[in-house]
């Protein structure tokens, strides 16, 4: 088996002709310039662009196979240089058995079959142009779309406060709104990690997924996690989500918690620390509260069996380094060529020879996970302590 770096949750902010199809994400995120920065500057070998549905993406997708730049693989999926690209696609379910918006995401094998699955959602959403449309039908019809096609179908940031299966504030259960048969892993989303979430016990037959959801080309790879397959493809890749012919997650490296943006119970207007409880803001009497990622959880802790499950690996991203501005960041980038050569090859004495000890030491810490972090919440991420604490 070979070992290979994983981010399947990318945005597309524009297309090349300037059209949205992500409204929030950034006019220079395109389909070119994310492949590119994926693979030259982070340096992954598998990802995910979640927005291929558009019709506009689908083109430019099709132009770019017929200039070569893209080749589609005979067992799914589609190679750019060293890399491989999966086409996929982000859909919000709001149907009669969900508690209100819930994202989920869609892969294909092939661009054809992309195609196809496109033209059949057209005739269930408003606008088949932009992202993370809301499907007029419901959950189970959906997975039965994707599996029909050969699809992998995945339940997105499942722990969010917003948009996402258990991130409400009332008791659902997986069962409710999907079949469970058709689920092929769960995406954990920022605010959350492997040990929180087999707290709760439905999720015990899932493999774990750590994806960036990247609405900007600089928070690609800012999750992601190494799996190993004997190539990187489509048929690979199921068979890793099954944990089939030795085929695995090894490690999910993915933002401690305490850096996610939703990890605590906070009142959206002041940003203060509410009581899981409160309705009223104690500081500024807001009743905006956001409910906390780790209090979600323990509502929802049930008893159960925990499987044994890849090592979760608290890495802090390069652009939370205290210090490391963009001249010291191509410094490094010269030296070790992408992001996760620094993070996963780079010595430590090498780090000396490109940047201040300090910063060197930082990155040490920030890629075994031991960073002081103060908590994020309420739409605020996290940040690391920037005082002495080399340990």
């Amino acid at each position: 088996m070979n070992d290979y770096y994983v981010d399947l949750h990318i945005h597309i902010g524009r297309t090349r002709t300037g059209r949205a199809v992500k409204i929030t994400g950034a006019r220079s995120l395109t389909l070119s310039s994310a492949l590119k920065t994926a693979r030259e500057r982070k340096g992954l070998d598998m990802i995910g662009i979640i927005d291929c549905h558009s019709p506009e993406v689908i083109e430019e997708i099709a132009e770019l196979i017929g200039t070569g730049e893209l080749a589609e693989k005979t067992a799914g999926g589609l190679q750019y240089g060293d890399m491989t690209f999966i086409p996929g696609s982000e859909i919000e379910i709001n149907d009669a058995n969900c508690q209100g918006p819930i994202h989920v995401l869609a892969y294909l094998p092939t661009i054809e079959k992309m195609k196809t699955f496109s033209a059949w959602m057209s005739g269930y959403v408003k606008n088949i142009n932009l992202s993370s449309q809301r499907i007029y039908t419901d959950a189970r019809t959906l997975q039965k779309a994707v599996k029909s096609l050969g699809g992998l179908f995945i339940p997105a940031h499942v722990f969010t406060p917003f948009k996402s299966l258990y991130g409400k504030g009332v008791k659902q259960s997986l069962t409710e709104v999907f079949d469970k048969e058709f689920i092929d892993a769960v995406e954990l989303g920022l605010s959350s990690d492997t040990q929180m979430a087999e707290a709760i016990a439905e999720l015990s037959d899932y493999t774990f997924l750590t994806n960036s959801d990247a609405h900007s080309l600089g928070k690609i790879a800012r999750e992601y996690q190494k799996i190993e397959m004997k190539e990187a493809s489509f048929s690979e890749l199921e068979k890793a989500l099954r944990g089939q012919d030795g085929r695995r997650i090894a490690v999910n490296y993915g933002l401690n918690p305490l850096l996610g943006k939703y990890h605590k119970t906070v009142c959206a207007k002041c940003l203060s620390m509410q009581h899981i409880n409160k309705t009223l803001c104690s500081l500024c009497g807001s009743n905006k509260i956001i409910k906390g990622v780790s209090e979600r959880i323990e509502e929802l802790a049930s008893a159960g069996q925990k499987p044994e499950r890849p090592p979760y690996v608290h890495q802090v991203p390069l652009e939370f380094i205290p210090g490391l501005g963009p001249k010291l960041m191509d410094r490094l980038l010269e030296a070790f060529g992408t992001e996760m050569s620094i993070l996963h090859k780079a010595a430590y004495i090498d780090l000396l020879k490109v940047v201040p000890e300090k910063v060197a030491a930082y990155i040490d810490l920030a890629r075994s996970g031991r960073l002081q972090i103060e908590a994020g919440g309420g739409g605020k991420y996290g940040k690391v302590k920037s005082s002495d604490q080399f340990i």
